[in-house]
């Protein structure tokens, strides 16, 4: 860990850093209280005189290509995460980096998982300082135990594009895995072998790195049809034998829940949409990758059908759920920023009205507008919710960091924010006095849906008037609370944390909206 720092209390009341790895950070002020001045970022001016003329870019490995970027101790090194847990070229970017000899990297990716475990070891050995992208599993738990040197940073993946755009990350060496690449630079992520669906999570990267590498398993000719990633912006080509199993997509957190209690969740929250007046004609929705979320695909499937209701477009991460409503005509579009499965990955490849984007038109806040504020309802997970609706998505109850942020953030910006949860994981209470750690302000969430009872932000008393003759257990959340805590037999214990710093949590807009703090023994 880079050491203590002075810290300030944020608007949210949230203790932070107005410092983190050598660059000032400004404390979250308030909902929409932080507007951005300037211009964007810029990569450098290249010519063409120094590229090959026929436009073979192509060099004979990875850490070849690391070294004709200039790979240097202390650079910032990033890559994108749409294989998940099936991601082999991270991690093998790194340990090049390793052979090289570079030391003190800062690694930025889109999201990291157990799969790169062994990064661990490379930040031993002192060649990875620190990350500054979401960390799941593993890693995040490294972190939780202050062994990094540096301060992690979780940010949104509309606020790394925003980090980027705006010059607060400046990418040394941008690697993206491409499933299928010519020998220019032109990727595409829809087709190949390995193919993984969108790229979206590479595109910034692309566009604002100085030095940008594309790895692909599938080599075609020029031009590669169609390319998401362009050639002009990349530097160097390198062929390997395979950048990722594409079957590691799927986890079991992109798996429909069995359980009875969550599938009524998942069947309360679609009755919602329907009996709000939300589901209509034209609507638009979107869904997170999570087992509840996954199952009210099915059931608000079946309402459509039964009201004779057609969707505009439905956001993704898409998964076969929402590829069947595509299909079967519920849907005119699915606009896609991540693919979580195999009929994802077909469908994005074949199906003109399956739309790959980006975060910066799907979540860039420092835009002009995105996708996330335009949809009508969202279903998303939390691992804690307190009672002024303030959640939580990246540390458990233990305190510890095992989740990142991903879109999250972003989507609570939609008409109508859901968080599917239990009440209870393991009979530890999931509704709480104060969250542990702030992902979310409590004012951008309209409902909190368990298998107790649904509760309504009070601020949405538009929500709480159309409601009125439904059947739906609506209730207090202090009351669904309070129940939870005689059936556990006692609110949670909260967990033991010291008074050092391992990461922050960036808000979409780039200010610091809560610490996360080392676990104690």
């Amino acid at each position: 860990m880079s050491g203590k720092t002075g810290f300030e209390v944020n608007a949210a009341g949230r203790k932070v850093p107005v410092e983190a790895n050598g660059k000032t950070q400004i404390p979250f002020p308030g909902l929409g209280k932080q507007l951005p001045q300037g211009r964007k970022a810029a990569p450098p001016v290249r010519s063409a005189a120094y590229y090959p003329a026929d436009g073979d870019k192509r060099v004979p490995d990875l850490k070849t290509a690391l070294e004709k970027c200039g790979l240097k101790s202390g650079m910032t090194v990033s890559s994108h995460h749409h294989f998940r847990n099936g991601d082999f070229i991270a991690l093998k970017t790194l340990q090049a980096a390793a052979e090289i000899g570079a030391r003190d990297l800062m690694w930025f990716p889109s999201a990291s998982f157990p799969c790169q475990a062994p990064v661990v070891d490379l930040m031993e050995q002192g060649v990875v300082h620190h990350i500054e992208g979401s960390m799941n599993g593993p890693l995040g738990d490294y972190c939780s135990q202050g062994k990094m040197k540096g301060l992690g940073v979780l940010r949104s993946h509309g606020g790394r594009w925003q980090a980027i755009q705006d010059g607060e990350i400046h990418v040394d060496i941008a690697v993206i895995a491409a499933p299928t690449a010519d020998p220019f630079g032109n990727c595409d992520g829809s087709h190949g072998p390995s193919a993984c669906g969108s790229l979206g999570f590479a595109l910034a990267d692309s566009i604002y790195a100085d030095h940008v590498i594309a790895v692909t398993d599938n080599l075609v000719p020029f031009p590669c049809v169609p390319w998401q990633i362009q050639g002009n912006n990349v530097d160097y080509v390198v062929e390997v034998d395979q950048v990722g199993d594409p079957s590691k997509i799927v986890s079991g957190t992109t798996q429909i829940t069995r359980s009875p209690e969550r599938l009524r969740i998942a069947k309360q929250i679609a009755t919602l949409l329907r009996d709000a007046g939300i589901m209509k004609d034209g609507f638009s929705f979107q869904a997170g990758a999570g087992g509840i979320a996954l199952a009210f695909v099915g059931y608000l499937k079946e309402m459509m059908r039964q009201d004779g209701v057609r969707a505009r477009f439905v956001r993704g991460g898409s998964t076969s759920y929402l590829v069947d409503l595509l299909n079967e005509g519920l849907t005119d579009y699915i606009l896609d920023g991540q693919t979580f499965d195999l009929a994802g990955v077909a469908s994005i490849g074949e199906n003109p009205r399956h739309l790959a984007t980006s975060p910066f038109t799907s979540y860039n806040h420092h835009g002009k507008g995105n996708f996330a504020s335009m949809v009508d309802a969202v279903v998303l997970g939390a691992t804690e919710v307190d009672v002024n609706f303030n959640a939580n998505v990246v540390t458990h109850s233990d305190g510890r960091l095992l989740h990142g942020i991903g879109g999250w953030q972003n989507c609570l910006h939609s008409g109508c924010t859901i968080l599917a949860i239990p009440s209870f994981r393991d009979r530890i209470p999931v509704i709480v006095d104060q969250v542990t750690t702030l992902t979310g302000p409590g004012e951008l969430i309209d409902v909190v849906a368990t298998e107790r009872g649904i509760a309504i932000n009070p601020r949405r008393t538009d929500l709480l008037d159309a409601l009125k003759g439904s059947k739906l257990p609506i209730r207090p959340i202090e009351e669904i609370k309070a129940e939870v805590e005689r059936f556990c037999g006692g609110p949670p214990q909260k967990p033991v944390l010291t008074d050092d710093p391992v990461a922050i949590i960036k808000w979409v807009d780039g200010t610091v909206l809560d610490t996360v703090w080392k676990v104690g023994k």
